[in-house]
Order: C-alpha cells, then structure tokens, then sequence
C-alpha cells in the first residue's frame, strides 16, 4: 500500500499533473512491482505565498511524500526515488534540483483499509522487495 502527496505552485500542478502521476506511479510499478491498479495520490496546488523554498529552487520546485508499508530494502527503495527523478525529468523537464522525496514507511497494523487493519488483509503483491 502506499498514498502519495505531491505539493508544487499550483501552475506547476496544472501544467504537469498528468505527466508527474505517470511518472511517480510508473517509478512506483516497475520499482516496487506494484500493482497497477494501485493508485493513490493526492495533489495539494499552493499558493506561492504558501510555498516557502529556498532560492537555489525554481518555480518547478515539488515535494514528494510517499506513505507506505515498511518491508522493503534500502536497496529497493533507492532504485525507487532514482526511478521517480529519472522519469519526472524525462517526462516533464523538471531538474532533479527542484525535486525533493521523502519515504515515510509505516507497520501494516498502523493502516485501516476497508475496515480491517492491513495486517489482516490479503495483499495482491509482495511488500518485501
């Protein structure tokens, strides 16, 4: 399971939402062997009042939170956040420079999904990888 943020000025969302979905959720497949169907990610468009960076950033500057289940390897998660920079460069333009990620891996205990705890649901894929 994973549920995605990404947060960017709302121009860079409206530009490139289509292409930056793609591109996390592709990163996501081949790296995780993740299901396809597999979808979750929320856009939060900010202001640019709202989006504080420091000035070494362009306007194409995003965040990326990933919210999953612990299990995989460092290894693995590593050709993950690679596979996210390398396909958001290629599929949108924006620099690896103005991209920032951050894994936040959780036990299944601690997630509620379709009312039982995911440690009691049957997965369609494998969380150690």
């Amino acid at each position: 399971m994973s549920q995605i943020k990404i947060y960017a000025h709302r121009k860079t969302i409206d530009q490139f939402r289509d292409q930056l979905s793609q591109a996390i959720h592709q990163a996501l497949v081949e790296s995780l062997s993740y299901p396809v169907e597999k979808k979750f990610q929320r856009f939060i468009a900010l202001k640019q009042d709202d989006f504080i960076y420091p000035d070494d950033r362009s306007d194409r500057y995003i965040i990326i939170e990933i919210f999953m289940f612990e299990g995989r390897s460092i290894e693995t998660k590593k050709r993950f956040v690679q596979a996210i920079f390398a396909n958001i460069q290629q599929q949108c333009g924006i620099s690896a420079q103005d991209i920032e990620i951050t894994i936040f891996e959780t036990p299944k205990c601690n997630w509620g999904i379709r009312g039982k705890n995911a440690d009691e649901l049957g997965l369609n894929y494998q969380v150690n990888v």
